[in-house]
């Protein structure tokens, strides 16, 4: 690695600091590969501005559910990377997704977060957009703007839009594999969380969101699994029985599964290593609306004996799937919740978090299930309030002067080859790598070599771009 001039801060912007990212990510190869990475990449805004590019500008990233905006005209405001989109579903029944501007002189033009509208109006100059992003009003067009084109001038969207059993994604880059194949291999875990039922999965309720001093990649890389850390941080839970041992992984009680290099996403499971059945904390008459799902035997197998799944889509959409307690005096309740780290400057985030059940299930039980959501993974939730405490640690070292000239290095050496015990599964059913233990980073790993190589591909070339979208 080529050593830096001493007398540029570590956390320049512009082309010094650009040409410092390049000297990390080139260092990072050699270091991902040992089970190290540095740590100014939790909070440095050179680092930050190139993720906003390289990362949200050209992968695909959740938006949001499709059961959210159920009726023509309702919509949400959300965003990718730090840029601000309306999430609609248009007079005609499609779901789209738009750049929050004004195409006259770029104001927002939608300015509250929810709602339900047939149009959208900028309170700038009055220009007026159909709910499908179409220019349709213009004041004093007819003395001012007599052959301005409307065609041309509808709101700005994304550059693909798709979905995935009702999870909608969108992507800036036209270049950009389609969304199946982006997803590839980690399809099949998905399909055990969002199609258990044949009616799949609904949100329940509006999402949560808060801001949290800490990098985006921390809850994300933790969602892939990291499971050493429940006996720790969240051992107060297990203390007051708030959680169940098994669900905490404790050796005998449940017996976990690392799944990692599933084109760049993870995913962590534990099972029980008794004969029981837990169906991830469903009860009976949930369980039985299983069968129609339309999932493998394999598929079904896991789902039977598990007690928790959560896993990471590259970049920032997480999932964990399991029961919690809304109190100690009442028994566990199933849910999913969806969650997304949204940048929001180095070294900073905000968490959205959404609840979701089955469709078919009864509305008693999706009250149940949001009340245990609610108590675990929220801004007050028991599980996440100790997350955001050890996680904005990470951020606050990170942007050290002693990370910046010592070249601090984190440790992601966990379960690799001569450090663990365990070897992967060689009869594995699903796709990707099984390791069976809990003691394992994996899946850190896994996400962070991702991210290396997108944060390293070469730059877009618009001429290519703009060949395609001629082709269409």
């Amino acid at each position: 690695m080529t050593r830096r001039d001493p007398r540029v801060p570590m956390n320049a912007c512009g082309a010094a600091g650009g040409q410092r990212v390049d000297e990390l990510l080139e260092q990072m190869r050699e270091d991902i590969e040992i089970g190290l990475v540095p740590a100014e990449v939790f909070n440095d805004p050179s680092v930050h501005d190139r993720e906003l590019r390289q990362v949200f500008g050209r992968c695909w990233v959740y938006i949001g559910h499709e059961t959210e905006i159920p009726n023509p005209g309702d919509y949400h405001v959300r965003r990718i990377g730090e840029d601000p989109f309306i999430f609609v579903r248009d007079e005609s029944g499609q779901v789209r997704v738009l750049l929050n501007s004004c195409r006259h002189r770029g104001s927002v033009i939608c300015r509250v977060e929810a709602g339900n509208t047939s149009h959208f109006r900028c309170p700038y100059h009055a220009w007026t957009y159909k709910n499908d992003g179409s220019l349709v009003g213009v004041p004093a067009r007819q003395h001012g703007y007599r052959q301005l084109d409307l065609s041309e001038w509808g709101l700005i969207a994304p550059a693909q839009v798709d979905s995935y059993h009702g999870l909608v994604f969108a992507t800036l880059d036209p270049q950009a594999p389609p969304l199946a194949d982006y997803l590839g291999k980690f399809r099949w875990y998905l399909d055990m969380q969002l199609a258990l039922t044949e009616g799949g999965m609904e949100v329940i309720g509006e999402p949560h969101r808060w801001h949290v001093g800490a990098d985006w990649k921390s809850g994300a890389e933790n969602f892939t699994g990291d499971s050493s850390h429940t006996q720790m941080t969240h051992r107060s839970l297990l203390e007051t029985g708030i959680a169940e041992e098994a669900a905490a992984g404790r050796p005998g009680k449940a017996h976990g599964l690392h799944i990692n290099e599933c084109d760049g996403h993870a995913i962590s499971m534990r099972v029980l290593t008794s004969g029981e059945e837990p169906y991830l904390g469903y009860p009976k008459e949930v369980q039985a609306l299983f069968e129609a799902g339309g999932l493998s035997e394999a598929q079904l197998d896991l789902v039977r004996r598990g007690v928790v799944h959560d896993g990471t889509v590259f970049p920032n959409l997480s999932f964990i799937h399991f029961s919690a307690k809304e109190d100690v005096e009442r028994p566990a309740t199933a849910f999913l919740s969806l969650r997304t780290w949204q940048p929001r400057g180095p070294g900073r985030m905000e968490v959205w978090s959404w609840v979701l059940a089955p469709r078919e299930a009864s509305a008693e039980f999706k009250r149940a299930a949001y009340r245990a959501a609610m108590s675990s993974f929220s801004p007050s939730g028991s599980f996440e309030q100790d997350d955001a405490v050890v996680w904005s640690g990470v951020a606050r070292t990170a942007g050290t002067v002693v990370a910046e000239l010592r070249g601090l290095k984190l440790n992601y050496q966990m379960g690799m080859p001569g450090m663990g015990t365990a070897e992967p599964l060689h009869d594995w059913p699903g796709p990707g790598t099984a390791w069976p233990s809990n003691a394992g980073e994996s899946g850190l790993r896994t996400f962070h070599r991702r991210w290396l190589e997108q944060m390293t591909l070469p730059e877009a070339d618009p001429d290519a771009a703009s060949a395609r979208d001629g082709e269409g």
